[in-house]
């Protein structure tokens, strides 16, 4: 038989029993479904999580304090006091592949201003702080290097505190307290959202950091943290070792000695995040790949009762000059339609899935070609795997015990 003889003859018997072949496919267009819905989202979270991590900065190094002990026990990270105010000017200094670098100091507490209270952390930072964070400003300006040299009363504000302590006015001149000490509103930030840790970036203030040291905290030397850029992406292990071999002659660490201080970069960020998305994304998909295996099952199960019901008719076309081989590809090319069929029917239950948590839940989906080709080939590939023995059991029937079979 020709090729075209058998799609007619395949097409014509799973349109004789359109309920049963439509109860078939559907393991398979659920198996189809699941597996393309699974890889979107993990796509798409593995993309915003690239996204929140490169919002933090372009080529960002952060460096913070190390571990200290008390009894035997650690205390954590960053519960030694190691980095200060002298290490960044050295890094600004002697690293030639860092363009800005930024002490940070932390001070939370209740903000006054503009008739309201809003509890939220102010931030002692350098001005290369925004290169580092890549920021802008939306409004006012950013401090200078006079009013840092100065200890200058200014703040710049996040979107977040901005709205809810000026909500229907600029907060451009206006006066805040922090820690009951007076500020005056210089700018306001660009709003980042939240960071791939789930903070809200916007919820802070920025102050000098010479003032935070002085006003605020009361220790004129200990830093939280120091921001830095290096000047590439390719630069930015090299810069690591240069900050390292810095801050080790710094703090007079001898050979042998652990630093005590941690350098993290977005690339680390980005592959700990990543890694844990990709794992998470592989068992949803071998759990969506498991229901197309019981849908390949379900094509089976069908087949063989579609070869026992027609084993009279299968008789008559072998009487009459049919092969064997036409019987098995028959039998063969129906496995493939249902799978085929209920693929592309998956495909297109999957982008309505995706078009829906994407609009009504917010979630970002990406579909990938390269995975809706390999889905529908794996469901082609589960109606030939599992259609095989039912054909092959009808090409192996005896003619004349086929015709004697009611």
């Amino acid at each position: 038989m020709k090729l075209w003889k058998l799609l007619e003859a395949a097409r014509q018997s799973l349109l004789k029993n359109k309920t049963r072949s439509a109860l078939t496919m559907f393991g398979i267009i659920i198996g189809v479904a699941a597996v393309i819905v699974m890889m979107a989202m993990g796509t798409g979270a593995q993309k915003n999580i690239e996204e929140r991590i490169s919002s933090m900065g372009t080529n960002l190094l952060m460096i913070r304090n190390g571990t200290n002990s008390r009894g035997g026990v650690s205390r954590g990270a960053g519960s030694s006091r190691s980095l200060t105010m002298e290490d960044a000017d050295a890094i600004r200094r002697e690293a030639n592949l860092v363009v800005a670098v930024s002490p940070t100091v932390s001070v939370s507490g209740q903000v006054i201003g503009g008739g309201k209270n809003w509890y939220t952390q102010a931030q002692g930072v350098h001005m290369d702080y925004l290169y580092n964070r890549s920021w802008d400003l939306t409004e006012g300006s950013m401090f200078t290097d006079a009013e840092l040299r100065a200890r200058a009363k200014v703040a710049v504000l996040g979107s977040t505190v901005a709205e809810n302590l000026f909500p229907d006015q600029s907060p451009i001149g206006q006066s805040i307290r922090i820690r009951n000490v007076p500020f005056k509103v210089i700018g306001t930030l660009e709003k980042k959202g939240q960071s791939s840790f789930g903070r809200d970036q916007d919820d802070l203030i920025l102050i000098p950091v010479t003032t935070a040291l002085f006003r605020l905290v009361g220790d004129r030397q200990w830093v939280s943290d120091i921001y830095a850029s290096a000047r590439t992406i390719e630069d930015t292990e090299a810069a690591t070792e240069q900050i390292t071999e810095i801050l080790r002659r710094n703090h007079k660490l001898i050979d042998g000695q652990e630093d005590d201080f941690n350098i993290r970069t977005q690339t680390e960020l980005t592959e700990m995040f990543t890694s844990t998305t990709a794992a998470l994304t592989q068992l949803l998909m071998w759990i969506a790949f498991v229901s197309l295996i019981v849908g390949g099952v379900g094509v089976m199960n069908i087949m063989l009762v579609s070869v026992t019901e027609r084993t009279r008719e299968i008789g008559v076309r072998v009487s009459v000059g049919a092969r064997g081989s036409d019987i098995l590809y028959q039998f063969l090319i129906e496995a493939i339609a249902l799978s085929f069929t209920g693929g592309v029917a998956g495909v297109l239950l999957s982008w309505g899935v995706a078009h829906f948590m994407e609009t009504q839940q917010g979630m970002t989906m990406i579909i990938e070609t390269w995975v809706v080709a390999a889905a529908l080939g794996v469901s082609v590939s589960i109606g030939l795997i599992f259609g095989l023995f039912p054909a092959y059991k009808a090409a192996q029937l005896d003619p004349i015990d086929a015709l004697r079979h009611e």
